[in-house]
């Protein structure tokens, strides 16, 4: 009976977790009255030596920006680390080719559990250098990847939010190695 309650305990915990991500995520992305609105172009410098709220964050300077096959690009926006012991990655998938294409199944990896649950960032990973570890995206009590799910075509032009989770590195490694398959790898730096 306890082993029961153990997993609607989790799958409440990552429910939430999830839902906050997302809530977070559309805050970020969200058409608020900000005073600043005229002055976001593509080609504003954002150099003032002050560092942007997570919600900023979100639609300015990516943490990295990565290519990947067929004109996708994968924009990292945030890596926060939550009190619970995981790390959200937030970003912005974007098809920036001329034609639609097809999202790469290689994207969910090759673990039979996260493959079987569609297409999804399932084979996305974090590298610790420094304590020589790698993480890969979590998964609930059913097997299905901690990510966004059911990707399939991006028209040209197109781009969506996308998130990770993945376990939280020790609180002393703040800097770590994003990849993902088909995609260039980058360094990242997670914060919390």
């Amino acid at each position: 009976m306890s082993i029961q309650w153990t997993r609607k305990a989790r799958r409440g915990a990552v429910a939430l977790t999830v839902a906050a991500g997302l809530a977070l995520g559309a805050v970020g992305c969200g058409g608020g009255g900000d005073d600043e609105k005229p002055e976001t172009t593509a080609s504003a410098p954002r150099e003032e030596g002050t560092d942007p709220s997570p919600q900023e964050g979100q639609s300015d300077e990516p943490l990295a920006e990565l290519r990947g096959s067929d004109g996708l690009m994968l924009a990292i926006t945030s890596a926060q680390r939550d009190a619970g012991g995981f790390v959200t990655v937030n970003g912005t998938l974007k098809n920036d080719g001329s034609k639609s294409t097809v999202v790469p199944s290689a994207l969910s990896g090759n673990e039979t559990e996260i493959v079987r649950n569609g297409r999804s960032l399932g084979g996305a990973t974090l590298v610790d250098s420094k304590g020589k570890k790698r993480y890969y995206v979590l998964r609930d009590t059913d097997g299905r990847p901690l990510t966004t799910s059911g990707l399939s075509t991006i028209k040209a032009g197109e781009s969506f939010a996308v998130f990770m989770q993945f376990p939280a590195p020790p609180s002393d490694t703040t800097e770590v190695t994003f990849q993902l398959p088909t995609f260039a790898s980058g360094t990242i730096q997670i914060s919390g």
